[in-house]
């Protein structure tokens, strides 16, 4: 059938193009053999029977054999059914992500708020990564274990569209804590790279772990540290404590970041992503199955089957 055919991938599709001419050649043959040949005008009456449809017989051994090179230029473009299965597989990242919901979060110099559109990045950036595991701490006065390192992307998109600022009742910005806790996660992991991301817009004003010494860990552990300053220096009253950040960067070999607005949040999470993109692998299997057997099986008969009728009367029937 013809769907058939345009199911197939073909290894030599240009003798399909020979398809159109075979007709072409047979009229050309007849045209040149009946000018060859010597005809004796013969006067039948209208109601022979040569006259009729047996004298049509002469052309069943020509339609046979047109059928057989039909087969065969099928059978030399190589028919064939691929079926490709790809796999990927890459060693993924264990990435902690720390996400200060302290009140000063919610001030309005970035809109929507601070903490909006730290959550909004958050969400592109998990979604963007692959097969890598992610976890969540966020913080104010004390640390808190949102979800620990998972890949379902999906679930951790809920837990951090449900932060908010009222989730901590403590009050302050537990920094150190914070990135100690990340670092619990991490630590007894054995992992090709391990990373904590922490986003804040203060200094250190609570908690008994000092934001350094929680740096010195990171780097112990092999944990680097991003860490993200959050605010617009257009607003005065709610200045932004870079180096506090800044310290915790440097001492893990990690590296510091200013988001001003959204666009430079989203830029700074896109260069983050560069930085720790993995190595996917991929393997490539292809399932080929030849057709071309039953074509030439086809052509193999069609032309046994033009022999043998042209040993018959089909053969001479009226022929001249």
């Amino acid at each position: 059938m013809p769907s058939t055919l345009l199911e197939f991938d073909w290894v030599h599709p240009f003798f399909l193009y020979g398809l159109p001419a075979i007709p072409l050649l047979f009229l050309i043959r007849s045209w040149l053999r009946g000018n060859a040949i010597q005809k004796l005008n013969i006067a039948f009456p209208p109601n022979d029977v040569h006259s009729n449809w047996v004298s049509y017989l002469r052309f069943i051994p020509a339609i046979f054999l047109l059928l057989s090179i039909s087969m065969i230029l099928i059978a030399l473009a190589r028919p064939q059914r691929v079926v490709s299965e790809t796999e990927q597989f890459s060693e993924g990242i264990d990435i902690m992500l720390a996400l200060d919901i302290s009140k000063s979060m919610d001030s309005k110099d970035i809109p929507p708020s601070r903490l909006l559109v730290a959550k909004s990045v958050a969400n592109k950036f998990i979604a963007g990564r692959m097969q890598d595991r992610i976890g969540v701490v966020i913080f104010s006065g004390e640390p808190f274990s949102l979800c620990p390192l998972t890949t379902d992307y999906e679930m951790l998109q809920e837990y951090i569209d449900e932060i908010s600022s009222e989730l901590i009742q403590t009050s302050g910005t537990a920094i150190g804590n914070a990135l100690g806790m990340c670092i619990n996660r991490l630590r007894e992991i054995d992992s090709k790279s391990k990373v904590a991301i922490l986003i804040s817009d203060g200094d250190n004003t609570a908690g008994n772990l000092d934001p350094v010494t929680s740096a010195q860990l990171a780097k112990a552990f092999g944990v680097r540290v991003y860490t993200i300053a959050v605010g617009s220096s257009d607003n005065p009253t709610e200045k932004v404590d870079e180096g506090t950040l800044r310290e915790i960067a440097k001492t893990s070999e990690g590296k510091f970041f200013r988001a001003k607005d959204a666009q430079s949040l989203e830029k700074i999470f896109e260069e983050i992503n560069h930085f720790e993109k993995v190595e996917i692998k991929q393997n490539q299997l292809r399932n080929v199955r030849d057709f071309y057997h039953p074509y030439l099986r086809w052509s193999i008969a069609f032309l046994l089957i033009s022999f043998a009728l042209k040993n018959t009367f089909m053969g001479n029937i009226l022929e001249d």
